[in-house]
């Protein structure tokens, strides 16, 4: 992987995103914290890794990222601009030709009616990209680009495979070169068979053209393989940043947990298991959200949420967790926190 470069294409400084939740009344007005005060940047050239469990906020920051959910509060940079002091139209110019975007599942964002040529064609026609004959020139260079057939060019995407459909989703992502692309588990909706072949088209695509990237996964060991940085989200909220090579030193206790549920034959590890009652993102624990869960919680934790730590090893690396993992002796549950903390938090069965 490349060094991390220093000029800045994307940002999100503090933001937050809130939704009125399933089934609230208008009393009671309960709300889902979907993201909280998030800060991620994303260099050009860069690929970020942005890793969690299911519901911990990774698709709406995504959504946040490329315009289609407007944060409660915070600034969306995107190409030295924030995004929501624009005028939908700008924002809609301005992210269209800044980003690209492939999402999950490739059956589903793909206009089924559509054959693929006008599927590809489509954001240059919104975007009115030169004439018709060069809109289909590029089409054809897209279909190359990707590994596509030109006899899937009249094809529905009902009569494509699996790979071929997201191969089609990404050559859309593409066509008006962008310098960002945004993928949010690309892969998670794939055959087996066909996931290698996708993410080696994507690290590919990455290096020909100069892409930033912004990966999105549950799986740590994807997200490893393609990434510069990674970023750790626990409910909403990141809660460590990383270069890809130190993800064995994560400091995070979430983190280290995620690592130790990827199998690994060179450095086996020993799973950490995460006990506890899983918080609610309507009612979110006070200080730390991680605390209910964490083996080195302590009553420090439930006061405020940690700041964050810079390690010393690297400035690319830093951490919100008032106990952090610095030995190997911290991974087992028992151990005891920091000297002069206070004593573990009880949790009520």
């Amino acid at each position: 992987m490349s060094d991390r470069p220093s000029a800045i294409l994307a940002e999100l400084r503090e933001v937050s995103v809130e939704h009125r939740a399933p089934g609230s009344s208008f009393l009671t007005r309960d709300r889902v914290h979907a993201l909280t005060g998030a800060d991620v940047t994303v260099a050009a050239g860069e690929t970020v890794g942005v890793v969690g469990e299911s519901g911990c906020g990774k698709s709406t920051l995504v959504k946040v990222l490329v315009g289609l959910q407007r944060p409660t509060s915070g600034t969306v940079c995107v190409g030295g601009r924030d995004i929501w002091q624009m005028s939908t139209a700008q924002r809609r110019r301005h992210i269209g030709r800044t980003v690209g975007m492939v999402f999950q599942d490739p059956s589903t964002s793909l206009n089924r009616r559509l054959p693929v040529e006008r599927i590809i064609a489509d954001p240059l026609d919104v975007q009115r990209w030169r004439g018709q004959r060069d809109r289909m020139r590029r089409v054809t260079e897209l279909m190359h680009l990707v590994g596509l057939p030109a006899s899937a060019r009249d094809a529905l995407p009902a009569h494509l495979s699996g790979g071929q459909r997201q191969r089609v989703a990404i050559a859309r992502a593409l066509a008006l070169e962008p310098a960002l692309l945004v993928a949010d588990e690309p892969t998670s909706a794939l055959d087996v068979s066909v996931r290698a072949q996708i993410l080696n088209l994507l690290m590919d695509l990455r290096e020909r053209l100069g892409l930033a990237m912004v990966f999105v996964s549950h799986d740590l060991q994807t997200v490893r393989r393609v990434s510069d940085r990674i970023v750790t989200m626990y409910l909403g909220r990141v809660v460590e940043e990383l270069p890809v090579a130190r993800i064995e030193h994560g400091r995070h206790p979430y983190t280290q947990a995620l690592f130790s549920a990827t199998p690994g034959l060179l450095r086996p590890m020993q799973p950490i298991p995460l006990s506890g009652p899983v918080p609610s993102a309507v009612h979110p624990p006070s200080g730390c959200p991680f605390r209910t869960r964490c083996w080195r919680s302590t009553e420090a934790c439930a006061t405020a949420m940690p700041p964050y730590t810079g390690d010393a090893a690297t400035t690319s690396h830093r951490y919100r967790c008032f106990h952090p993992v610095t030995d190997p002796s911290d991974l087992h549950r028992g151990a005891v926190p920091a000297p002069g903390a206070a004593r573990p938090v009880e949790e009520p069965a």
